[in-house]
């Protein structure tokens, strides 16, 4: 165990090549080496020069609770000690891994936000007549990519022109883990990239930002949140949001269930059944109003 303040030194100092493991060895997206970063940093900082010990693990997860964290939150942190700990056996930081009496809390996820189709697919037909600059070309380009095949904001902001086969109406995309899939994309999204003027330029980046680099994954959620606020009859969205809608919107148009898996990018179909849990209460929403003796 890691019990003295020269040990604790080591552990904090043993981060950059945490970082690099996950990065290179794991294949972790950014998002993950970030947040698993934050959270054993934030767990070193916390038991100090106290050791590294399954106690001191859950006394700093109890603050987390009593701090309003909720389970998904304290499962990830639990996951990124692990992961840590595991790496600092076998590298030989720590003599045993002190997460192995840790129990992940049951998450259950929330069922995800889903947009109306009708008023969906009417705000995106107002914005592809209204866009009339590169920009807005631009935006128009992410929000198609984003509902109409489905794709996390950082891979639709990954996405080189090479990447696009418009002849065939397809995209190669790199998920997670650095696994590729090859994603239909819609006609008004073709329609849309035809007027995109990277693709006419032929290389680099697909989407640009004003200064011409490669379009950064903050500004492309202001994008989104923008788009939704000017129209009044939808919510705020986020970039999940609308991949979140496509997946419903699929699914309730008949498609079968490993087909959005594979458009998702799923590595497990577990993850994609929520979705029939979205398309089953929409049906029943709709189901009761529209039934006399609903």
């Amino acid at each position: 165990m890691a019990r003295t303040c020269d040990q604790s030194d080591v552990l904090r100092a043993s981060l950059p090549n945490f970082v690099e493991y996950m990065r290179a060895e794991r294949g972790f997206s950014a998002h993950t080496v970030t947040a698993y970063r934050r959270d054993v940093a934030g767990l070193l900082e916390h038991v100090a020069d106290e050791g590294l010990t399954t106690e001191s693990i859950r006394a700093w997860l109890a603050i987390a609770r009593q701090s309003g964290a909720g389970s998904p939150t304290v499962a990830r942190r639990i996951a990124s000690l692990r992961c840590y700990a595991q790496w600092a056996v076998r590298q030989g930081l720590l003599e045993t891994d002190p997460t192995l009496r840790l129990q992940t809390p049951r998450v259950h996820p929330d069922l995800p936000a889903v947009a109306d189709a009708d008023r969906l697919n009417s705000a995106l037909d107002v914005l592809a007549r209204l866009a009339d600059d590169p920009l807005a070309v631009r935006d128009l380009v992410l929000l198609e990519l984003l509902y109409g095949s489905g794709l996390r904001v950082s891979e639709a902001c990954r996405l080189d022109v090479s990447d696009v086969d418009l002849a065939r109406r397809t995209a190669r995309v790199l998920g997670k883990g650095g696994k590729q899939r090859i994603v239909p994309i819609t006609s008004a999204c073709a329609r849309a990239l035809e007027r995109l003027s990277t693709v006419r330029a032929g290389d680099g980046p697909l989407l640009v930002g004003a200064r011409g680099k490669r379009l950064d994954v903050r500004v492309a959620r202001r994008i989104v949140h923008d788009f939704s606020a000017g129209f009044a009859d939808l919510p705020d969205l986020a970039p999940h949001a609308l991949r979140h809608s496509m997946a419903s919107h699929t699914l309730e148009g008949g498609a079968d269930l490993r087909f959005v898996q594979q458009l998702l990018g799923h590595a497990s179909l577990a993850s994609t059944q929520i979705y029939t849990h979205v398309s089953a209460d929409r049906l029943r929403s709709a189901y009761e109003k529209a039934h006399p003796r609903a």
